[in-house]
């Protein structure tokens, strides 16, 4: 009697097919006490339902997975024009379409490069995520840029990354401080002064990096016509890969309280405990898949550029200062303006003029260090025009936080600050002898 009733439980389902952790649990080690409370009998039939149960826990992760980073977010809307890009380049050959369907289709990837990186970063601490945060924040100009040195189009790796720093420190910034000032237009918008005079120095330091080169070259005072001055600039990235390197340590070590978020009382903020939507595991392959995904797309948008400027009649200038930042930036434009609109000043800070740290003490003086692995001549004379609006950019906006406060009127003029830039660069085209 006993037997026939073992049997009964043997071909008997089970009951609750809801909860797949515990069934999990279950099949991995049925003699455990959660398998015997849930189901007594279900040690005597540890491997019949073992692919269905992990066929069900990989597609449920698949998809909530792609939900997440595909789905869920508003821009991804935009994400079909990178498909339809490559399919234009290979079936029409129109250049104009091909680069604007690759910047709209780049636009999501570069945001959800980001929300990768943020979502590894929870999983790492804030010594690993801000090293995370210095390497992927500014992939997709990396990216562009290393596809560009391999083409040769050195020009067009110097304004884009001139370009995302112009497009960080007057528009981005520019965009934050009005938006969260009209929300608070009765009073003054307050950040930490002190890490921003860190950032502006630093700035200023990559400014006199950029500068020395082009000053040399222009004022034709070198020994070696044409090697003073990519050696100057290869002896110079290095100072400032080293200082950029300094000001990690500064920021994520030895001066970390430095960099805690200020409330409007003046005391601390303590950073929200957000609970990661994907694994650690997640977020590392998503990363992986995103950085192919803009490496692709890249290369196809670097190499209508040149026809892009024909056919729409753009100068290249233009279409690299301006027009390939906006798309790298994408992200960072909406963190800043969020963050702001939240009265989170530190962290618009660390945002829009961190980025543009960034780029200026570490994505520029790689890509000269990468172009001398690679046997270009990459240096950092970005010409007279180039050197002097960086110049006059970093001035004013030095100038504007040195009081430690924002408002929409300080917003209002960095926007139009930079569409004066904007106008700059749609006229400015370079001489025969300077373009490569």
């Amino acid at each position: 009697m006993g037997k026939s009733s073992i049997s009964v439980i043997e071909m008997e389902p089970l009951e609750d097919k809801s909860n797949l952790q515990s069934e999990a649990e279950i099949l991995v080690n049925p003699s455990s006490p959660v398998a015997i409370k849930m189901h007594p009998a279900s040690h005597f039939r540890p491997l019949i339902n073992v692919p269905r149960v992990a066929f069900q826990w990989i597609r449920n992760r698949l998809l909530k997975n792609i939900y997440v980073v595909l789905i869920k977010a508003k821009i991804n809307v935009l994400l079909p024009f990178g498909p339809l890009a490559v399919v234009l380049h290979y079936v029409t050959g129109n250049h104009g379409l091909v680069f604007f369907f690759s910047m709209l289709g780049i636009a999501p990837l570069a945001e959800r490069l980001g929300f990768a990186t943020e979502q590894l970063a929870c999983y790492t601490g804030p010594t690993v995520g801000g090293l995370l945060n210095a390497t992927f924040g500014n992939a997709t100009e990396m990216i562009i840029s290393i596809y560009a040195l391999k083409h040769g189009m050195i020009r067009v790796v110097q304004q884009s990354l001139l370009g995302s720093i112009l497009s960080n420190m007057l528009l981005v910034l520019g965009c934050a401080f009005f938006c969260g000032g009209v929300i608070r237009y009765k009073k003054d918008q307050s950040f930490n002064k002190a890490t921003a005079v860190v950032n502006s120095g630093l700035l200023l330091m990559a400014v006199m990096g950029i500068m020395f080169p082009a000053v040399l070259h222009f004022t034709h005072s070198e020994v070696h016509v044409g090697k003073s001055e990519l050696a100057l600039s290869r002896f110079s990235s290095c100072i400032m890969l080293v200082a950029y390197a300094s000001y990690l340590f500064f920021q994520l070590k030895s001066h970390r309280d430095l960099y805690n978020p200020v409330g409007e009382e003046g005391g601390q903020v303590e950073d929200s405990d957000e609970e990661p939507e994907i694994t650690q595991w997640e977020a590392i392959a998503w990363l992986a898949f995103l950085t192919v995904s803009v490496s692709l797309l890249s290369e196809y948008l670097v190499n209508a550029i040149e026809g892009a400027s024909d056919s729409l009649n753009v100068p290249v200038a233009f279409i690299s200062v301006i027009l390939l930042p906006i798309v790298g930036n994408a992200a960072e434009h909406a963190s800043a303006i969020m963050f702001a609109m939240k009265n989170k000043l530190d962290l618009t800070l660390g945002v829009a003029i961190g980025s543009s740290t960034q780029i200026a003490m570490f994505l520029i003086p790689f890509c000269v260090v990468v172009g001398w692995i690679m046997g270009k001549d990459m240096d950092l004379n970005f010409q007279l025009f180039e050197t002097a609006t960086l110049f006059i950019t970093v001035v004013v906006v030095a100038f504007m936080l040195q009081e430690g406060t924002a408002n929409y009127l300080k917003g209002l003029m960095l926007m139009l600050c930079y569409l004066i830039v904007a106008a700059s660069f749609f006229v400015h085209v370079d001489p025969p002898k300077s373009g490569n």
